[in-house]
């Protein structure tokens, strides 16, 4: 699992980051998927090593124009250079409204099948590997976390042992590997378990944008590797946090503090603390560490692996 990130800015691009849009990497299933779509992710796409050809699910936290204003122009893209086998999108009520007024009124056809998913709390999508679920925050409008979680795997299969035991390979060593038990024509009962190494915990990542501190992004994102949250402004600027329902940078640091995730990555920044400014971005980092030390500030094109435990 590797998070990219396409734009940490809030409200408006500057000249070294753009709006919101955080794409996941999936080598093993060649897939990627996208959290929010700003303006401009398309040519975020272009400046990155990301494949925009294995994008198959897209991820919107609210209907505001920093987190969706990129999302018409990437589709239609999509559509265009006709390498996307299929889309699925998750989103608040009124995503589908929107998307099918911009389809409607730019007269836009999408060559290949899409679904538009309106999220509840709760589990929104799941296959074999991994989970994906999200909680209400509090802001503005409608809002969701999302949380993404891989599933635990059987430690590494023993084949000299299965060997040993005269367990012929084929079809059992499948059963094996996935933990189960098995029965041998001579009436022996084996337990795959005992034949894997230690089990093979999944990685978590939780995406909590746009928010003030509310106990729904904590509870989102307990025990989470790698927490990403909007550090909209400095603690100093908390009147303007709380009237804006956005957090400071103390808030989101409170906020892995409480949930006891592994990492914290800041984003979501006020062009207001650029350099030059009495206040600058560097400031915000300083604050959230005096609260939870390991945390770190994102720019746009870092990428972040996410180790497993």
């Amino acid at each position: 699992m590797q998070i990219t990130f396409l734009g940490t800015s809030s409200g408006v691009p500057t000249r070294s980051r753009n709006v919101s849009a955080i794409a996941l990497r999936l080598p093993q299933q060649s897939e990627l998927w996208l959290f929010d779509c700003g303006e401009g992710t398309q040519h975020q796409f272009q400046r990155s090593d990301l494949k925009v050809s294995q994008l198959r699910r897209i991820f919107v936290t609210h209907m505001h124009g920093d987190h969706v204003f990129g999302l018409m122009g990437l589709l239609a893209s999509c559509g265009l250079a006709g390498n996307v086998e299929h889309m699925d999108i998750y989103g608040p009520p009124k995503l589908q409204d929107y998307l099918q007024s911009c389809i409607r009124y730019s007269q836009t056809h999408f060559s290949y099948p899409y679904k538009i998913h309106t999220v509840e709390p709760g589990i929104v999508y799941e296959d074999s590997r991994y989970r994906v679920s999200c909680h209400p925050l509090k802001h503005r409008v409608p809002a969701f976390g999302y949380r993404v979680q891989e599933k635990d795997r059987p430690g590494k299969f023993n084949v000299e042992r299965a060997k040993a035991l005269g367990i012929p390979s084929g079809p059992l060593y499948g059963k094996l590997k996935k933990g189960e038990w098995i029965t041998l024509p001579d009436g022996r009962k084996i337990h795959g378990a005992k034949l894997c190494g230690p089990t093979q915990v999944g990685r978590s990542f939780v995406y909590c944008t746009d928010t003030i501190f509310c106990e729904g992004a904590v509870e989102l994102s307990q025990g989470a590797d790698l927490l990403v949250h909007e550090s909209t402004f400095a603690h100093q600027d908390a009147q303007l946090a709380y009237d804006r329902l956005h957090s400071t940078s103390t808030m989101a640091a409170q906020v892995a503090l409480a949930a006891r995730v592994k990492q914290l990555m800041l984003t979501h920044f006020s062009p207001r603390y650029a350099p030059g400014n009495a206040l600058q971005l560097d400031d915000l980092l300083v604050e959230a560490r005096a609260i939870f030390p390991n945390t770190e500030m994102a720019h746009d094109f870092l990428s972040y692996e996410i180790a497993r435990p």
